[in-house]
């Protein structure tokens, strides 16, 4: 894998992964990482990636490990930056995929790039908030609901909810911690490495997602694949619903019994129905 720095037109740099260089014709799958990690790619997906001829692609979002902060961005922003990152290595078209609150910021490129996204997938994904007709804070857990109350009332009242050192508890079931404790160890790197650098790009996070994203989901055109888990605290499976019943290209692959780490143990199923949608030209 490789990491380089990307120079924007506006003059932010964004901090780059890439597990091919384009020459071998693998498909491009751009990762989308969840709150608060870095943009790695998936290690433990890594030998299903090389089996189905996926290239991985990724960056830091704004603010986080080696990606300058983008004061104010909201979840579409997400899209002009993959564009970029898309141009500058030579990728015309490409897939996306996203966990937990890289799940909104997948769906931002397959709704805002239609003309190059070609699938995507959702992983414990948020939907947006005040969707009509979805109770958002039903069934999370208590510290996930107060820090993103205290997004709602703005990044000021979100700073100092994080500034009184509240702890958060993502309620994590046994299956999460028994992945947690296995290949999803992983973890354990991005998240670090997001912590280390402060709060700030949490707090960006938190705020875009309970602000208007700048796009509706109902636009995604390419087929979209949204899996979840029935135990979920930190996004409820109630969010992968409520998307799945307003995005016509949509399935929804519900697992009754994972929480929001263990439902990574199906995204090789995921990522083999990305790979193989492409190669049979369903997208």
């Amino acid at each position: 894998m490789t990491e380089t720095e990307l120079e924007l037109p506006d003059g932010r740099t964004l901090h780059v992964y890439d597990t091919g260089d384009g020459s071998d014709g693998r498909l491009a799958v751009f990762w989308h990482h969840g709150t608060p990690n870095t943009g790695a790619p998936p290690k433990p997906l890594f030998p299903a990636a090389d089996r189905l001829g996926v290239r991985w692609v990724s960056h830091d979002r704004p603010g986080y490990g080696g990606s300058t902060p983008h004061p104010g961005r909201t979840v579409a922003s997400a899209a002009a930056d993959v564009a970029h990152v898309a141009d500058a290595l030579g990728i015309e078209r490409f897939a996306v995929m996203g966990h937990s609150g890289g799940g909104p910021h997948a769906l931002a490129c397959g709704a805002l790039l239609p003309g190059r996204v070609l699938g995507v997938v959702s992983v414990a994904g948020l939907a947006p908030y005040g969707a009509e007709g979805l109770d958002w804070f039903a069934g999370m857990a208590d510290s996930g609901v107060a820090s993103l109350r205290a997004a709602a009332a703005g990044r000021a009242a979100t700073e100092r909810h994080e500034a009184a050192g509240a702890e958060y508890d993502p309620e994590f079931t046994p299956a999460d911690l028994a992945a947690l404790h296995g290949a999803w160890s992983w973890f354990d790197e991005v998240v670090g490495a997001a912590v280390a650098g402060g709060r700030d790009a949490l707090i960006d996070d938190d705020v875009a997602y309970v602000t208007p994203w700048g796009f509706d989901p109902a636009r995604v055109a390419a087929p979209l694949l949204l899996l979840h888990g029935g135990q979920d605290r930190v996004v409820p499976s109630a969010h992968g619903r409520w998307l799945a019943s307003r995005c016509p290209s949509a399935e929804l692959r519900l697992l009754p019994r994972e929480g929001h780490i263990s439902v990574l143990n199906s995204a090789e199923a995921a990522l083999e129905w990305l790979r193989e949608g492409v190669a049979h030209g369903v997208s």
